[in-house]
C-alpha cells in the first residue's frame, strides 16, 4: 500500500485537520472566554477580528478541498467562494485570526511574530504561483488579475 506523496497530505489527514483545527479554536476561544477577565477594549477589538477570520480561514480550507498540501502543488486552480476574491485566504485569515488571539489574551507585543510571519508567507504564496501559473498559464493569470492578495 503506498502512501501521499511527499508534501501531499492523506485523505485522513486532511479530514483530521478540518475536524480538529475548527473545534480546537472554539475550545480555545471559550477557555480564553471563561477566564473571568474584565473586558477591555482591546479584547474586544482582539475578539472581533478573530472570530469572523477563523471562520472564514475554516471555510476557505473546506472550499480548497483535496487541492490542500503542505507543498506548492497544482491540482486544480480553485476559483470558486472566498477564493472568488482573494489568491490566499488561508493565509489572510489566518494571520487576522492569530492577530486578533494575541489581543484577546492582551499579549500584542506577540504581534512581532509577524514581523517572521509575513514575509515567510509571501515567499510561500509566490512560490505557489509560479506552480500554478506553470501548470494552469493563462487561466491563472487572468485568475490574479480579478483577486486580490
Amino acid at each position: 500500500m503506498r502512501g501521499p506523496r511527499p508534501g501531499r497530505l492523506s485523505e485522513m489527514q486532511k479530514s483530521g485537520f478540518r475536524y480538529v483545527a475548527i473545534p480546537a479554536v472554539l475550545v480555545l476561544t471559550a477557555f480564553v472566554l471563561s477566564e473571568g477577565r474584565p473586558w477591555t477594549a482591546m479584547r474586544i477589538a482582539g475578539l472581533a477580528v478573530m472570530l469572523p477570520a477563523f471562520v472564514l480561514w475554516s471555510v476557505a480550507h473546506v472550499q480548497l478541498g483535496d487541492s490542500f498540501a503542505v507543498r506548492a502543488e497544482a491540482r486544480r486552480l480553485v476559483t470558486a467562494g472566498i477564493y472568488a476574491r482573494f489568491r490566499n485566504p488561508i493565509y489572510l485569515f489566518g494571520g487576522l485570526g492569530i492577530a486578533g488571539f494575541t489581543l484577546v489574551i492582551e499579549r500584542p507585543i506577540l504581534l512581532l511574530a509577524f514581523a517572521v510571519l509575513v514575509p515567510l508567507q509571501m515567499v510561500r504564496s509566490r512560490r505557489e504561483a509560479r506552480v500554478l501559473e506553470e501548470k494552469f498559464g493563462d487561466d491563472y493569470r487572468n485568475y490574479r488579475a480579478k483577486t486580490w492578495m
